[in-house]
């Protein structure tokens, strides 16, 4: 097979899985998301949550704070400054490998 050159090694392998991706775009578009609204948004399982916000936590992608609302706990998560350049990066390189897609 012949044609272009393709590089998949600009998509960053934290950011390149569909969770992680959309829990990034979301959180890119606001100020902070609390874990309930994550939640509900992404229709996933707390489990599923749980790994996907401590993988982008533990790679400096997202921040948590933890308050209380009355009496009841809040987690409300923000994209870094580190996570807004490498999902730039991410959605740079992205484009370029599908470029030549019709």
């Amino acid at each position: 097979m012949q044609g272009r050159e393709i590089d998949i090694h600009g998509l960053d392998p934290i950011i390149h899985e569909r969770v992680r991706l959309a829990i990034l775009v979301l959180l890119s578009e606001t100020e902070s998301l609390d874990y309930n609204s994550l939640k509900k948004v992404l229709k996933i399982t707390d489990g599923n949550l749980v790994s996907h916000l401590r993988k982008l936590e533990d790679n400096g992608l997202i921040s948590v704070k933890k308050s209380f609302v009355g009496r009841r706990p809040r987690t409300t998560y923000s994209i870094t400054e580190e996570g807004r350049q490498r999902l730039s990066e991410y959605l740079k390189n992205l484009k370029q490998l599908i470029s030549g897609v019709e």
